[in-house]
């Protein structure tokens, strides 16, 4: 009895444990992750920038929304936010609650396709199978059937009053202490929103740096922001994969990307140029699978320097 029964009943309970800790424990072990990214032309001092991403904020998490809160004491020159702050419709006074502290600093934002539209209830498991890679969500164009519509127009409203950038398929611009900073963003490739077309041209020769900013890091974003030669790009969507083999590293992407790039900083190539990408895995995941294992949520602090 004990042989036949042993051995099934030990598998059940590693993997309640796994799901205990990946649930539980580790999806809220809040990290913050320090980079440092020559991309600054000679002569700039160091600039602070604070990625924040994927927050899926849903409504009773405290623990998220006090983490948030404290990076404002990192008192980062800019904040750049790569979208998807909601996972529940009624999450967007707990969003800016969270955020508040850091709408203090200069900012920019895109959005991705959780703050237009709330989750759904799905298999996980297909986020699994390679067929899933570079699939598009919704078409964010077009009106869903049974798909709740979350009020990212409110989320707007607030960034805009606290003086942050959007930046939907648009550029943007902060002065920062003589610094003029300039950014080009697009809206959420996952649901087919971005328009590459408004805002093509590459850098802003005026300015003293210029940045790429996106929410899914699709193929096709990345290698239009690189063929124009930008020094950096900044995305989120994947959550470093979520769930993660130790050793091994992210299974999926939920995009086009390859999972060596599903978070942190790599270089990118296309047309003849290369830029600096970072991918933040993000302090959040949907409110229907919120586990993460050997992926910490995060947000970063990059330190950007001078080119070598």
């Amino acid at each position: 009895m004990r042989a036949r029964y042993g051995v099934p009943l030990a598998i059940t309970a590693v993997g309640v444990a796994g799901i205990a800790y990946a649930a539980g424990f580790e999806a809220r072990s809040f990290r913050l992750r320090r980079l440092t990214v020559p991309v600054l032309p000679h002569g700039m001092r160091p600039l602070r920038v604070l990625q924040v991403s994927d927050i899926h904020m849903v409504s009773g998490q405290r623990k998220k929304r006090a983490w948030l809160q404290s990076l404002a004491g990192l008192r980062p020159d800019f904040v750049v936010n790569t979208g998807d702050n909601l996972s529940d419709p009624e999450g967007v006074p707990e969003t800016l609650d969270a955020l508040g502290p850091l709408m203090e600093y200069p900012g920019v934002y895109v959005f991705g396709s959780n703050d237009y539209y709330g989750p759904t209830l799905r298999n996980p498991a297909r986020y699994l199978l390679e067929k899933s890679q570079g699939k598009h969500g919704l078409n964010g164009n077009a009106a869903a059937v049974g798909v709740v519509h979350n009020p990212w127009e409110d989320l707007r409203a607030a960034f805009d009053a606290a003086g942050w950038v959007g930046l939907t398929n648009t550029r943007g611009r902060l002065k920062l202490e003589g610094y003029e900073l300039a950014f080009t963003g697009l809206d959420d490739p996952h649901i087919k929103r971005d328009r590459y077309e408004k805002v093509a041209g590459g850098p802003e020769k005026d300015a003293d740096l210029s940045l790429a900013i996106v929410h899914a890091p699709y193929l096709r974003a990345l290698d239009a922001f690189t063929r124009d030669n930008y020094p950096l790009i900044l995305a989120g969507h994947t959550h470093g994969g979520q769930l993660r083999i130790p050793f091994y590293g992210a299974l999926v992407t939920n995009c086009d990307l390859d999972t060596d790039r599903a978070r942190g900083l790599s270089t990118y190539e296309a047309g003849g140029h290369v830029s600096y990408l970072h991918v933040s895995a993000g302090c959040g995941t949907s409110r229907y699978t919120p586990v993460r294992f050997a992926c910490p949520p995060e947000a970063t602090l990059l330190t950007l320097v001078e080119k070598a």
